[in-house]
């Protein structure tokens, strides 16, 4: 199936005519899909950015850890919906107590500020991670499957989603747990970006970790869409994963990009790049997803490397 076929089926309404979102992480990777999701959807587009960039109209440079510039902001926003995107995204951020004080403080300091409304959002969208459910043995992971974070990343997203339950009788939160994914615009630290870029530039030699690791890939495409489906119905309280439902290697990744760029590239395996407690395999169950924002058809991973590829 296509690009286009999958996002027709996930097309927005214009549920959100007149109404305000509020994205935080705008100019991250993936609030620049959610913002074309959400502006489709009618929505009138309001973000965060990092301190330092100049911002545009309805653009604030808020740093999250700071509280009184996120609860001025809020204030000035005045949010119908919020995505909550921005955070330390990279599972090897060399700056651990930043990890802590941007996902779990600076979440805190944003819900206390939409608490603190005389009109409260609809719907509260907190971006969290399957990296929390770490190393497991089960083959299919539901939303259920106990949690084992296996890096500071992953207990920082964790972390921040029990504080978040401090709030569930004030605000109407929902939390995603999204597995890997990727596509045009995402930084080249990435695994899936970095093997494109590679081929992109006609490279022979690539160094790598390791090769036999398993990953949920979804195309970005369809993550925003799915924030677009579940901000537009509110289930208040719930969870979700954000999944395809099948799971690659990267060997078999690599195969994928020597059909797609004509040629086969030398794979160097460098133990720096092998994490200790690498979680060998994630691949989601996305039913409840599918039960709230309706069928998915997730993009092969060969349309997205060709998509990234020829961008």
């Amino acid at each position: 199936m296509s690009a286009a076929a999958t996002l027709q089926a996930m097309s927005p309404a214009r549920e959100g005519e007149g109404k305000r979102a509020l994205i935080t992480g705008l100019a991250g990777f993936t609030g620049h899909y959610v913002e074309q999701e959400l502006r489709a959807a009618g929505y009138r587009i309001f973000g965060t950015i990092t301190p330092g960039h100049p911002p545009g109209g309805d653009q604030y440079a808020v740093d999250l850890t700071d509280r009184a510039a996120v609860a001025a902001m809020v204030q000035e926003v005045q949010p119908d919906v919020v995505a909550h995107l921005a955070g330390i995204a990279f599972v090897g951020h060399a700056d651990v107590e930043q990890i802590y004080k941007v996902n779990v403080v600076g979440t805190r300091n944003l819900l206390e500020a939409l608490a603190a409304l005389e009109k409260k959002p609809s719907a509260v969208l907190l971006a969290s991670s399957a990296n929390i459910y770490g190393n497991t043995d089960i083959e299919v992971i539901a939303e259920d499957v106990r949690a084992a974070p296996a890096n500071d990343y992953a207990v920082s997203k964790l972390a921040m989603e029990y504080m978040a339950k401090l709030w569930n009788d004030k605000l109407p939160i929902i939390v995603t747990r999204p597995f890997n994914y990727t596509g045009v615009g995402q930084h080249d630290n990435f695994l899936l970006p970095k093997i494109v870029s590679h081929f992109r530039r006609g490279d022979r030699r690539i160094e790598l970790g390791n090769l036999h690791v398993a990953r949920d890939f979804s195309d970005v495409r369809m993550v925003a869409a799915s924030y677009r489906g579940l901000l537009a119905a509110a289930p208040a309280g719930q969870t979700f994963n954000i999944c395809s439902g099948v799971a690659y290697t990267l060997g078999q990744a690599l195969d994928m990009m020597a059909d797609i760029a004509g040629y086969r590239i030398e794979v160097h395996v460098n133990p720096a790049f092998v994490r200790a407690n690498e979680v060998a395999r994630l691949v989601g169950d996305n039913r409840r997803l599918a039960s709230v924002v309706g069928a998915i058809a997730p993009l092969p991973l060969a349309d997205t490397l060709r998509w990234m590829y020829l961008a």
